[in-house]
This record gives C-alpha cells, structure tokens and sequence, in this order.
C-alpha cells in the first residue's frame, strides 16, 4: 500500500486546504503528548502524519522523507513507545550513514524520550575512540544510533547485544547505499531478532532500497512525500557558464547576492577543494566538505558553519547528507546534479519554515541536458539570467557576523551549554544577544560569538574558570 501526502503546506494555500493533523490524534502516552508540546510540537508535518499512524500500529516501514521534514520524529516516537525502561539492554538501533546525522539524530531522540525517565542513548560512530563506547554499552542502554561500520565493528567484537532489539531504523538509507554500506546493513540487519519492526527511510527510492526492502522488511507498507517546494519560498535561477569559468561564477553569485550562508555544490572533492581554495583567495570565509577528510576537521567544519562563522560552505552531495542548518540563504549548484531528485534534494535545505531562500545553478553547455530533466521533473520552466547582469551589491567584503571559539572541557567535565553562557554574561561582561549557538561534545565546547567581540572573549576567558575548572579558549579561524 502506497500513501501519498500533499507537499509542504505554502503560505498561498487556499483557505479550505485539509488543516494539519495533530499529534494528540495518536496513540501516545499523556506524559509524551505533553512533553511534545513543550518542545513546539503541535501538528503533524506530512511525513509524520502518513509514518506516525503505521508505525505505531508495528507495521515495517518504507518512507520517503527528506533531511528538515521531520522524520527523525516519526520513526523516534514510535521506537520510543516499544522501550520497556527498566531493561537497560539495547531495544532499538537506528543506522545512519554519517557521524553528523547520528549525532542529530540522537541528540532528537533523547528530547523526545524526556517524558520517560532514564531512558539512554547511545551514539556509536566511526571517527570516536572505542574505550567509551563500550563503556557505555557496558552500563546498558535503551537506543543505540550509529553508523554502520562502527555498529558491526561492535557485533563483530561482542561488546553491542542486539537479542533484544525490537526495532531496527535505517535512516537516509539511499546515502549509506551511495557510500557502499550495503554489505554492512547487511551484516548488521542479520544480527538483528526476525520478529523486529524495521523502519526504513529515504529521500530517494533507487533499485538498491528495493533490494533491501525486499531482504529486510515484512510486508512494509509504503510512505511517499511528495518533494516539490513552493516557488514562494525557494527562487530558483539558472545561470550558462563556461566550463572553464565555473568557479569565478560563484564568486560573482556571492556578491551579487550577498547571502549571509552558502551551501555550494559540487559533483566532486577535487571541485570542492578548488572553489574553496578559490574563494579564500578573493578573500571569502569558505570552508570545505568531503569524503576522505579526518573526524576532527570535519566535525569543527560543520560546527563553523552551522555557527554562521563562515559564509560559504562547498560540498560534495555525500559529504552533506544529514546536514541540517537553521538560516541557510542560498544553495549555489556549482555542477548539475544528473539526478533531478538530488537536485530537490540540495535547494531544500534552503527556504525552511516561513524563510525564503535563493537555490542558484551554474550550467555549462555539456550540462544542458541534466538542467532540462530537473525543469521537466519540476513541471515548470526554468528562469534564466545572465551572469553578466549580477552585478556586485557593494564594495564591502562579505563577512560571516559570528566567529566559532573552542573551549577545552565538555561533556565529560560536565560541561553545559548553561554554563558557557553564564560565565559569558556573568563576570565576563557580555550579553546574551552577543552569544549564540553553544555546541557540547564530549571533549571540547564550541560557542558562536559576534565577531566584533571575539579577541575579547578570548582574552577575558582564556586561562579562567568555568563551572570551578580552569579552561582554555581560542578561536577556530585561526
């Protein structure tokens, strides 16, 4: 069974459009209908009203949901109400194919599980040290979310138990294809007891998820959001360039339209290197993201940006999956996509919530035909321009307004986000509005401050004390 909801409600919807449905329509507890409201969720987004209703029911599960719909929800709810609290053995798995999307997805997990007490969730990722995992696993936990090779890594040394596991998610499914996991959710899927419940979600459907479907899944019952965006959110612009002329492109785009954060696209790392090294040459805040780089620069990469400490991040479509950034102005395709479902894939990121967003696309003249296929999927014509005509929008250098500081300390110091923003605003002398994002891991703290006020920041907390601990702080675009 197939079912098929409408897209994301738009601004211009008519009066009588169907009203959203909400979440007291299902069956949850009243402790986790009321910490969903405390956390804003009020009404279903499409993918959960379609999944939620099914899962909950125990059916198996193939839906199609991309990175800002709200699926880490509607597989988290119904993977939560299964726990039984009191058995401090792994009972879900939730599969991702990269450490960023893991994290998330835990981070999302452990909110929604509040109405419960003493629920544990434990992120096991490729890139980490093994000692603590372990040692957590050691000390029992409810839900386990990783990536695959680090999760049969564990099997394979008997430290990870899935004999009582009930549910098994595979989340962003067709990117852990694209990165060769199929022999490892595999492996893992076979650990796993015959009777769970597996839910498996993806923003596209290639003939591998098939293959997996019909492995893995019982009978699933099938969820199809449809992934067009309203073209009053999202403006989208074609652009004909030289092969040859492609990366001065995209210097142009940024000052003609001057957005505050960029995700550019490339097909390939060797492109993702040349136009972040480029534009750091023309004096912009760029930073890179690709397959093969080492966990600790990846990680501060992604921390950068999603700090708004960099104006533009490049990206390989691999390499960004999961990403999921609050503000992002404008998606710039430096290469076409050969997949029309990518390109949806990529300029959704932009234009979430009531905010509006510029989705920009450079094509060569060998790349006509890959354009055409997007605009013939979209069902509309494709708006042209001439980059000629985008002139610069003034003489000032796009600066990113925040810059991201380390902090030595973290979660293992017990460290809070509370309490990095207390010393800021207390003998510091700082306010609030000058503060924002503050990111906890287990070792370090990041913390976003306005960039007018970083040196002074540093120099005021470099050497002091946080929560009774000396620490040390320097800034990251050093």
């Amino acid at each position: 069974m197939t079912t098929t909801t409408p897209p994301d409600a738009s601004p211009d919807a008519a009066p009588d459009a169907t009203p959203p449905a909400l979440f007291d329509t299902l069956p949850l507890s009243p402790a986790t209908l009321a910490n969903l409201q405390s956390l804003g969720y009020l009404s279903m987004t499409p993918v959960q009203a379609a999944a939620l209703p099914l899962a909950l029911a125990g059916r198996d599960l193939i839906a199609q949901a991309k990175t800002g719909s709200g699926k880490t929800a509607a597989f988290a709810l119904p993977l939560l109400a299964r726990l039984n609290p009191r058995w401090f053995s792994p009972q879900a798995l939730v599969l991702c194919p990269t450490r960023e999307l893991a994290d998330q997805v835990a981070k999302e997990i452990r909110r929604l599980a509040r109405a419960t007490d003493n629920i544990k969730v434990v992120t096991l990722c490729g890139g980490a040290k093994m000692g603590p995992q372990i040692g957590s696993l050691e000390h029992g936990a409810h839900v386990a979310v990783g990536t695959p090779g680090r999760i049969m890594d564990h099997l394979e040394r008997g430290t990870l138990d899935l004999r009582g596991l009930n549910t098994l998610v595979l989340d962003e499914a067709d990117r852990m294809l694209d990165m060769g996991f199929f022999d490892d959710i595999t492996f893992v899927a076979r650990q796993c007891p015959a009777s769970r419940q597996t839910l498996l979600f993806s923003a596209t459907f290639p003939a591998g998820i098939e293959t997996l479907a019909g492995q893995f899944l019982r009978e699933p019952e099938r969820v199809q959001v449809e992934t067009r965006h309203t073209g009053g959110k999202i403006r989208q612009r074609f652009y004909e360039v030289e092969n040859t002329g492609r990366l001065d492109a995209v210097a142009r785009l940024l000052r003609h339209y001057r957005p505050v954060s960029t995700l550019a696209f490339c097909n390939t790392k060797l492109r993702c290197r040349e136009l972040a090294d480029r534009l750091r040459a023309q004096g912009f805040e760029a930073l890179a993201l690709y397959g093969d780089m080492e966990q600790r620069e990846r990680d501060q990469v992604l921390v950068r940006f999603a700090h708004r400490s960099a104006s533009v991040l490049v990206a390989t479509d691999v390499a960004a999956r999961g990403l999921d950034i609050d503000k992002l102005e404008a998606v710039i395709n430096v290469d076409v996509t050969p997949d029309p479902e990518v390109h949806v894939h990529r300029i959704g990121r932009t234009g979430r919530g009531d905010a509006e967003g510029w989705a920009l696309s450079l094509v060569s003249p060998n790349e006509m035909a890959r354009a055409l296929r997007i605009g013939k999927a979209q069902g509309a014509s494709l708006e042209w321009q001439a980059l000629a005509d985008a002139e610069p929008a003034g003489d000032a250098p796009l600066v990113p307004p925040m810059t991201t500081l380390q902090i030595l300390g973290g979660r293992k110091e017990k460290m809070r986000p509370g309490d990095v923003l207390g010393a800021l605003t207390g003998e510091a002398g700082f306010t609030r509005e000058q503060v924002g994002r503050i990111d906890v891991t287990d070792y370090v703290t990041y913390v976003a401050v306005e960039r007018n006020i970083a040196d002074e920041v540093v120099r005021r907390l470099d050497g002091g004390r946080v929560k009774g601990r000396d620490v040390k702080v320097k800034r990251l675009d050093e």
